[in-house]
């Protein structure tokens, strides 16, 4: 590894409309905890003209919301930050146990939610929980503002549908409805490692059947994705081991993974599987206390 950043121009501006004046596209890297971008930056994997800095731009470090009002934090929103937020805490299980996941709490306090989202892998651990609870995002531009859903700011590997002159400055989560229960669960070769397959779940029961189900899964396609099949599949139907097996086996089918040096194609489609399987199981249970 390249221990030497190569020169760059650096800035430190006060207000998004400097920020959103500054970016650039890939000329330019906006800058938040630093985790990813400083990292690729000194294997040369990024090598930006410009970086632009969002540290002394105030108010974007805030996790706001109850549960009626929804949920929503901003750009400079550390992982540890969410993870303890007493918000996050009593009412949006699903991400507090994704967080929980990522062990280093070096990586979780430095690291911002947001910017885990616009690293875009789709080995992120916050993705599918925000799939599930049906987040949208803010994107700011020198001109205007946008809300997208979830699903469509990731378009790639690596792409998301921020535009070149564009940053994200919210996540906004909505409540969630009462009678609702989830799970998250993550396949990894050790704890610190990325996950081979991750899958969030999150039910809804109303006389003992399921009202509604929003199943995502993520490390086993370009983008994480939603098993819509499987969501319909199980609306409507008392969840049992039947119910929840044929819902899990759709889910499996709505994932193409590839094989990589962390596992291959076939295995990563067989842990959809089990790891939807485990989360509706989980969820159905946890709903009903």
């Amino acid at each position: 590894m390249h221990r030497v950043l190569l020169p760059f121009e650096f800035f430190e501006p006060t207000t998004i409309k400097e920020v959103v004046n500054l970016v650039d596209g890939d000329k330019v890297r906006v800058l938040a905890g630093g985790v990813d971008l400083v990292l690729k930056m000194r294997r040369r994997e990024i090598v930006p003209e410009k970086v632009v800095s969002l540290q002394k731009v105030p108010g974007l470090d805030y996790v706001e919301g109850n549960g009626s009002a929804g949920l929503k934090f901003g750009a400079l929103a550390t992982l540890r930050q969410i993870e303890q937020s007493e918000v996050v805490m009593q009412n949006y299980a699903l991400l507090r146990e994704a967080i929980s996941k990522i062990v280093s709490v070096q990586t979780k306090t430095m690291g911002t939610a947001i910017g885990n989202l616009c690293v875009a892998t789709p080995a992120s651990d916050i993705a599918p929980p925000l799939y599930a609870m049906g987040a949208k995002v803010k994107i700011m531009g020198a001109d205007s503002e946008r809300e997208i859903p979830i699903e469509e700011f990731f378009v790639d590997v690596g792409k998301t549908a921020i535009g070149p002159h564009e940053i994200v400055t919210e996540i906004v989560v909505p409540s969630l409805p009462s009678g609702s229960g989830s799970a998250f669960m993550k396949l990894s070769k050790t704890a610190e490692d990325i996950a081979k397959v991750n899958a969030a779940v999150l039910v809804t029961l109303a006389d003992g059947k399921c009202e509604d189900a929003r199943i995502a899964v993520g490390s086993v396609a370009p983008t994480p994705v939603r098993a819509t099949k499987a969501e319909e599949a199980i609306k409507g139907q008392e969840m049992n081991e039947k119910s929840i097996k044929e819902a899990s086996a759709l889910a499996a089918e709505a994932a193409t993974p590839i094989s990589d040096v962390r596992s291959t194609a076939e295995y990563r489609k067989e842990m959809v599987r089990i790891l939807v399987k485990d989360a509706l199981q989980k969820a159905a249970e946890r709903a009903q206390v």
